[in-house]
Order: structure tokens, then sequence, then C-alpha cells
């Protein structure tokens, strides 16, 4: 069965004329097109789905300087997110250091390498910005419980960002 891509409700508003950020889901394989549902495979060929944006209106409302006013973590970039709310502002996820490697590029030969420190998110791990992306809009559906089958750092985020959003993990 193919879905025909309607208009959503889902995503921030950004203007006075009903138009939202988001335009709902489209397969990346055959291009079939879906509302924004907890979704995340076609159900003609399997193919994942992505979330397609009105990036007409995202130029009219987001700037580097839009941006630039947000908090010091991931959710400075919430109009560029797939969610209504604003997700878990307080969290302080993403927004880890670049710490210049000099030693490990001289001896990859390269002159001006930096590594990113996820060391410094709250699992310590990369996976918080996704989970916590993932479980705002869990939220947002109105699940009740945030799970995923891991055998490490992404059960550790999933806990950590369920909990905090008062789901159960």
């Amino acid at each position: 069965m193919v879905s025909t891509l309607a208009p959503v409700v889902a995503g921030r508003p950004g203007g006075n004329d009903g138009r939202t950020r988001i335009n709902g889901l489209a397969c990346r394989e055959c291009g079939d097109t879906y509302e924004i549902a907890p979704i995340h495979v076609c159900s003609r060929c399997f193919g994942p789905l992505e979330v397609q944006y009105d990036y007409d209106l995202i130029r009219e409302t987001v700037s580097r300087e839009t941006i630039a006013r947000g908090p010091d973590n991931m959710w400075r970039y919430r109009d560029l997110l797939p969610l209504d709310g604003q997700g878990d502002i307080d969290w302080r996820v993403g927004w880890t250091p670049l710490v210049r490697a000099t030693r490990l590029g001289k001896a990859l030969g390269i002159n001006n390498l930096w590594l990113k420190n996820d060391a410094v998110n709250p699992t310590y791990s990369f996976k918080d910005r996704v989970v916590a992306v993932a479980s705002a809009k869990a939220k947002e559906f109105g699940f009740d419980t945030f799970a995923c089958a891991s055998t490490g750092n992404l059960a550790s985020a999933v806990a950590a960002a369920g909990v905090r959003l008062g789901l159960n993990t």
C-alpha cells in the first residue's frame, strides 16, 4: 500500500500562512511519501524513510543569528530537527569541544587534525545526540516506553534519555 503525502501538522509553524517546516517522510529508495508517523521503513520496498523539510520556509525563519542565540548545546539547532516542540533544552547534549591532535596528526601526516570529544556528553557517547531527538519524538508521539536492543553505548543513551523524559526504559 502506498501512502500519499498529505498536508502535515507536524513541525513548528514557521509563519502566519500555516506552513510547517516538515512536509512528511519519503523513501530514499523508491520515493514513496508518507505523513509524519512513527514509522521508519517504506511499506513497498523496505527502504529507509527520510524527513522531507520545507527548505524555503526554513530559509525564511532560520539564520546563523537565530542559531547562535540558541543554548550552548545541540538544541540550538532545534528548528532544523524533526520535532514539534523544543526538546529537552536543559539536557546538555552536544556542543562538545574540538581538541587539537597535534601528535596524532603528525604521525598521520595531517597538519591540522582536530578530534571531537564526545566524552563530555551525558553518557560519554556521540549516540546521545540522536537518542535525544528520538526520545523527544517518542514523547511527542505519545509513547510511554523507550527501548532498544544494544550491547553498549546505545542502551546507556536510551536509558538516560528515557528517564529524563519520564518514559519507561
